[in-house]
């Protein structure tokens, strides 16, 4: 080859370089974003708190543009290792909520991108409930993403028709236009590269964007990191908190797959070889699957990108989803916070079987994950790893395992906690009925005073003893933040049965 051919021959590969970089680059689209001015608050659950009070800024943006929608290539195998393509296209307009730092100099660079779950009919941020304590006192910003149509356009929930964004406030969101949950990735992934790049958090500049899910947005989120994230990009780390075993194909956009005639695997993994870090959280409702596909089928070992934590004495949703976390601002009285953690089995005008799962740790350790995985994410140091709950095999092949309990009912293995520990009562993520929410809410059954004298001879001093001892070396493990130790210690004092 000449020179002048190879000059040429050199362009023209520079040139395809510059194509295939900037097709890149573009695979996923930035949204025109607008800020929503008009009075009144976004429709969003957030608490009964003051975060204006709190140093936080509160804002609602229509982001809209122009999404895809995703099929696979190949198989949906059990190994996620799934390749997808775009395929059709259609015109968006959906709403995102931040939250965020008044003072720049308060932003710890981190920007926390939850899809809003939709089982009840609306749009909910349960990973904002669970951990704004420990988003807020970092100073991480928050989006809540309206990613699925039920939250925008409506379509009924569990709890019955549900009340999405356009019914809830026609004036304020009449403009939205969802057009499926197919393209609710892309719309997820341009959610993300907004933020990314700055334009919806003011004068903020994110260094790092992590997406979180809980519940059925963790299914879809499984569906995303293994599907869409090889392609979009967009985050760097990703918080999958109580998923069960499944996870749909992206064109069928199901919970539990079967829609548009592809169903999904009952167990998926996280994919081999992940882009970035993966935090997976559990609850035994989660693991054993209470009805659903359990995540025990979907077990897989840690790895340099991967963390799973299971918590024994956990439920999929318990009081602090309900009852505690709407009013946890961190300045609530002891007494007070305590009374809203005692066990009810009243819940949405229904009265379940047994009180709801009551046990702190979920929330507790729900923070040290957000905050492990951030810390991850930012500096490129794991989390600890954790021991897994302990099951024995059922009877019947392909059947949920049993959970192996101690002699007080509780759960062996997993993270230890002093819930489970030095127990006042036998926590369960199973067995409760009543309502649509019945079987996802766990159980508490306190102890009788006889069990009580018999595991604490010396009263409550015996119990603050074990208790402490276990709490100790939670945070010491890495599953307790040291911040919330003095608070739990106080509750406890509080919560000794008789108090």
């Amino acid at each position: 080859m000449g020179r002048v051919n190879r000059i040429r021959a050199a362009v023209f590969a520079a040139a395809l370089a510059g194509l295939s970089a900037g097709a890149s680059a573009a695979a996923v689209p930035q949204p025109v974003a607008k800020l929503i001015e008009a009075p009144g608050s976004p429709f969003l659950t957030i608490g009964a708190f003051d975060l204006k009070a709190m140093g936080y800024v509160v804002e609602e943006y229509v982001i809209s543009g122009t999404a895809s929608a995703y099929k696979l290539t190949g198989e949906a195998t059990r190994d996620g290792a799934w390749a997808a393509a775009p395929t059709d296209t259609a015109p968006y307009a959906t709403r995102i909520v931040v939250i965020r730092p008044a003072d720049p100099k308060r932003f710890n660079g981190s920007a926390i991108v939850e899809w809003l779950n939709v089982t009840g009919g609306l749009d909910a941020g349960p990973d904002w409930t669970y951990s704004h304590r420990e988003m807020l006192r970092s100073g991480m910003a928050y989006v809540g993403v309206s990613a699925q149509k039920v939250g925008v356009e409506g379509g009924g929930g569990m709890g019955g028709a549900g009340l999405p964004l356009k019914k809830a406030n026609p004036a304020r969101y009449g403009t939205l236009s969802h057009p499926g949950d197919l393209y609710s990735f892309d719309m997820f992934s341009q959610a993300g590269a907004a933020v990314k790049d700055g334009k919806v958090l003011g004068p903020l500049k994110a260094k790092h964007v992590i997406a979180t899910g809980e519940s059925q947005s963790a299914v879809f989120m499984t569906t995303y990191v293994d599907a869409i994230d090889p392609l979009a990009k967009v985050y760097d780390g990703f918080y999958i908190h109580s998923r069960f075993g499944g996870a749909p194909p992206p064109e069928s956009a199901s919970m539990r797959g079967g829609q548009n005639g592809r169903p999904g695997p009952s167990s998926v993994l996280m994919r081999p070889h992940l882009r970035v870090p993966v935090m997976t959280l559990i609850s035994e409702t989660d693991l054993i699957g209470s009805g659903l596909s359990g995540f025990w089928a979907a077990e897989q070992p840690d790895n340099d990108k991967l963390r799973i934590w299971e918590m024994p004495g956990t439920s999929h949703v318990d009081n602090y989803m309900f009852f505690v976390g709407g009013h946890d601002d961190g300045a609530q009285p002891i007494d007070k916070i305590a009374g809203y953690w005692k066990p009810t089995d009243a819940l949405f005008g229904a009265k379940m079987a047994k009180p709801i799962n009551s046990a702190p740790q979920h929330h507790y350790v729900a923070q040290a994950a957000l905050a492990g995985l951030e810390a991850w994410v930012r500096t490129g140091k794991a989390p600890a790893k954790a021991p897994r709950m302990t099951t024995e095999a059922a009877a019947v092949a392909g059947q949920a395992p049993k959970l192996v309990l101690d002699a007080n009912g509780n759960t062996k293995g997993g993270i230890r906690t002093p819930w489970v520990d030095a127990p006042t009562a036998k926590l369960s993520g199973s067995g409760n009925t009543g309502g649509p929410y019945g079987f996802l809410v766990g159980s508490t059954q306190p102890f009788d005073a006889a069990t009580l004298t018999k595991l604490y001879p010396g009263g409550k001093a015996d119990y603050l003893k074990a208790f402490d001892a276990s709490l100790t070396s939670a945070v010491k493990g890495g599953f307790i933040l040291p911040a919330d130790a003095p608070e739990i210690r106080a509750l406890a004092a509080a919560g000794w049965p008789g108090a």
